[in-house]
């Protein structure tokens, strides 16, 4: 059994009842508020239905939404339960999953109770975590180090956590990644992919659960990352300038109106978000019982022969992806229509840069795509 404490949010006042003591942040920019960028949104409700799928990595203008629409999908997460007092935010339900101090709890807890009676952990309900690591953070501050403090006061050796432990089972989100040094995105790659982060720090050695999905977002303008690394993000999205004169309007007006009046801005979205959150949570539940067909399967390994998609990361992400679509959509096997959807998000940014080539990526997967498909049903 888990005993369950469940500690409610504060509830965000109106202007009516902000004062100056008042420190109350603001309701985010609603996610379902964002006018287009479909291949943005789409992509990070795929990784919030599956997170094995390896995280987005976003690349668009400046001024295109990147980092609003993140932090709008994290403000309306279902939020998660979690060991009360755990650094780690480690999840009772899950014993492979928790950290040394939450495991070697739950087994004292075990070995003193009653033969009928599991462990007891103390739970807390949290929201979902979303940490955004800062350019300028050194691998201590990302990774964690020696607690200086009581190594001083208290003459103990202690783990001081970093922000890979504050985003497990989160998000972390790192905007302009493209500007972070290369050894730390690799550091960040290695863990997102494990799922443990190893800490080797004056004589102490710390495993730790590092469970999160790992955003990225940046201006092409100043620079890409590198192919090897760009690769370990499960999804790329490709974000550009809206051209649509009525769109731009409704995101002008959109912006006003939030900015005039954010509470009663996000009151107004409130149906929208609380339909979506149903939908996300329903989609969750139903992505086990999703089944992949070995046609479907064949022929998604058959895309990433044709388009000479180097390891085996492309089918991964577009069984993974597909199925989360599909768990979102509302059925139960993934189609080829699934597939479709997924395949540029997953392949854009794995295709070997050929200076010879004529087309460009996303008009070679597609015509990749109709090969492969299409000529199933002209056959």
């Amino acid at each position: 059994m888990v005993d369950s404490i469940t500690t409610q949010a504060p509830e965000i006042s109106g202007p009516e009842h902000m004062n100056g003591r008042d420190t109350t942040p603001p309701p985010p920019y609603p996610f379902t508020a964002i006018v287009g960028q479909a291949d943005l949104k789409q992509a990070l409700l795929l990784c919030v239905v599956d997170p094995t799928i390896g995280g987005v990595m976003v690349m668009g203008h400046r001024g295109t939404a990147k980092s609003t629409a993140v932090r709008a999908l994290a403000a309306m997460l279902p939020p998660i339960k979690a060991v009360a007092g755990c650094a780690y935010a480690c999840a009772a339900e899950r014993p492979a999953g928790l950290c040394d101090r939450c495991d070697g709890q739950a087994k004292r807890k075990t070995a003193s109770a009653e033969p009928e009676t599991k462990s007891r952990l103390r739970t807390v309900t949290i929201p979902v975590p979303v940490v955004d690591l800062p350019l300028g953070a050194t691998e201590d501050r990302v990774c964690g180090t020696l607690d200086i403090e009581r190594a001083l006061t208290q003459g103990v050796q202690a783990f001081a956590p970093g922000l890979l432990a504050r985003a497990n089972r989160g998000f972390l989100y790192i905007d302009e990644v493209n500007l972070l040094e290369d050894h730390l995105v690799d550091v960040l790659l290695d863990v997102a992919a494990s799922g443990v982060n190893v800490v080797e720090r004056e004589g102490i050695s710390i495993r730790h659960p590092a469970r999160f999905v790992l955003v990225g977002s940046g201006n092409p303008e100043e620079g890409d990352l590198r192919p090897q690394l760009l690769d370990r993000f499960g999804l790329h999205a490709r974000i550009t300038t809206i051209t649509n004169v009525e769109e731009r309007v409704e995101i002008v007006k959109r912006r006003r109106a939030f900015d005039a009046d954010p509470y009663a801005f996000a009151e107004a979205w409130q149906k929208e978000q609380a339909r979506l959150q149903r939908k996300i949570k329903a989609a969750q539940r139903r992505l086990p019982e999703v089944e992949l067909p070995d046609p479907i399967l064949h022929k998604i390994a058959e895309l990433c022969v044709r388009l000479e998609i180097d390891g085996h990361r492309g089918e991964l992400t577009i069984s993974r992806a597909a199925g989360a679509l599909a768990a979102f959509e509302g059925h139960t096997q993934v189609r080829e229509d699934d597939v479709r959807r997924v395949t540029l998000l997953a392949l854009r940014h794995r295709l070997r840069k050929d200076p010879l080539e004529t087309q460009d990526d996303e008009a070679r997967i597609e015509r990749v795509l109709a090969e492969v498909f299409d000529a199933v049903h002209s056959q």
